[in-house]
C-alpha cells in the first residue's frame, strides 16, 4: 500500500475523525476494569478456574458493519459476524469455543430482520461448530434507533491448552488471511466509501460485486485452526481487529517485524484511495489482509504453514514496536 497521491486534495480520513479513537477507547475500557477489579487471565477471555479446565468468555458485537447491512437491506451475512467476532477471541486464547447467546436490540419488531440475522447466526455456528444456548431479543424504540448486534460465546480449554500470552525473541510469526474488511473500522471505511459513490455502486476493483456486497462479506471464523496451534506449541496469537496491526502488541512488548505480509485484498486500495487515508492509519486502522496472527519456534513455523493456509511473515525480535511495509507502528 502506498499513500494516496492522486487526492491529494481531499481531506484525508482518519479512524479518530470518522468518530472512533482507539485510544480514548482502550482509556475507557481501563477504566471501567479499574473500577471494579479484574480477574482476567488472557488479552482476549475471561478465564474462570472449575477444576481440571478453564471456562472462558468473551463478548462482542458487529459494530457499524450493521450501517452497512440496513442501506442494502441485507441482514443475512452480520449474523456470522456476531459469532466470528467471538469465537476468533476465545481461539486467540487457545480456548475451544462450544456455546453462544445472541442479544438483538431493535427499535421495532421487524420479522423480515430477524428472520436473515437468525440465517447467519445458524451458518456462523455450523461453522464454528457451535451450540445456541438462547438469547433475547428486545424491541426499546427509546433507546435504539434501528437495531444492534451482540452476542456473547462461552469455551472449555484444559489448563495446558491456554496460551502463554507472550511471544519469545527468536519466534517466527504465521499470519493467516483474512476474507476482507472483517467487521473492524466500518466508521472509516463507510466515510471513504461513500464519498463519491452509494452501497449500491459497481466495486470499481471487482465488477461483479457492490460497493456494498464487499463491505459485507463476512468475517473468517478460525476454529478449524485450533487443533494444529495446540500440536504446534503456539506460544500468543493476535485476532487482529480494532486497532489493525498493534494487536499483535497484545503478544507481549516485543519488536514484530513482518518482512512477508499477505497481499491485502482490494476494499483496502479503494478505502485508501476514496478517503486519502495514510498507509500508517490503515495498518492502525485495518487488518489490511491478515485477520489472525500467530508467534510460535521457529523451527515448528513450516510444519503449521504446512497444515494450514498460513503463511511466515516475519520473526519477533527486541523491541516495542511492529514494523510492516516501512511503517514502524507503537
Amino acid at each position: 500500500m502506498t499513500d494516496s497521491a492522486d487526492n491529494e486534495d481531499d481531506e484525508r480520513l482518519t479512524y479518530a475523525d470518522s468518530g472512533v479513537d482507539i485510544e480514548a477507547s482502550e482509556d475507557a475500557t481501563a477504566a471501567l476494569l479499574e473500577a471494579f477489579g479484574s480477574d482476567l487471565r488472557t488479552e482476549y477471555a475471561g478465564l474462570i478456574d472449575i477444576g481440571d479446565r478453564y471456562l472462558a468468555l468473551a463478548t462482542d458485537g458487529v459494530g457499524t458493519k450493521l450501517l452497512v447491512a440496513e442501506a442494502l437491506e441485507d441482514f443475512s451475512t452480520i449474523g456470522i459476524d456476531c459469532i466470528a467476532m467471538n469465537v476468533n477471541d476465545l481461539v486467540a486464547a487457545g480456548v475451544e469455543p462450544v456455546a453462544f447467546v445472541d442479544y438483538l436490540a431493535i427499535d421495532e419488531p421487524d420479522e423480515e430482520i430477524t428472520n436473515q440475522v437468525g440465517e447467519g447466526l445458524a451458518v456462523g455456528l455450523e461453522q464454528s461448530d457451535l451450540t445456541m444456548l438462547g438469547g433475547e431479543t428486545a424491541v426499546m424504540p427509546d433507546v435504539v434507533t434501528g437495531f444492534d448486534l451482540a452476542g456473547t460465546c462461552v469455551g472449555l480449554a484444559d489448563k495446558d491448552e491456554i496460551f502463554e500470552g507472550e511471544a519469545a525473541v527468536g519466534d517466527a510469526l504465521v499470519g493467516f488471511p483474512s476474507n476482507g474488511i472483517h467487521s473492524n473500522g466500518l466508521t472509516l471505511a463507510r466515510e471513504a466509501a461513500t464519498r463519491n459513490h452509494d452501497y449500491t455502486d459497481t466495486f470499481p476493483l471487482d465488477p461483479e460485486r457492490t460497493i456494498g456486497e464487499e463491505l459485507l462479506r463476512p468475517t473468517r471464523i478460525y476454529t478449524d485452526l485450533l487443533e494444529s496451534m495446540h500440536d504446534h506449541d503456539v506460544r500468543a496469537a493476535a485476532h487482529v481487529t480494532g486497532g489493525g496491526w498493534t494487536n499483535l502488541l497484545r503478544m507481549g512488548k516485543r519488536n514484530y517485524v513482518i518482512e512477508n505480509p499477505l497481499p491485502a485484498q482490494p476494499i483496502f486500495e479503494f478505502i485508501q484511495a476514496e478517503g486519502n487515508v495514510t498507509d500508517e492509519e490503515m495498518h492502525r486502522t485495518f487488518n489490511m489482509g491478515t485477520g489472525f496472527v500467530v508467534a510460535l519456534p521457529d523451527e515448528q513455523a513450516e510444519s503449521l504453514v504446512a497444515e494450514t493456509d498460513g503463511q511466515r511473515i516475519g520473526r519477533v525480535e527486541d523491541g516495542k514496536t511492529v514494523d510492516i511495509r516501512g511503517l514502524s507502528l507503537e
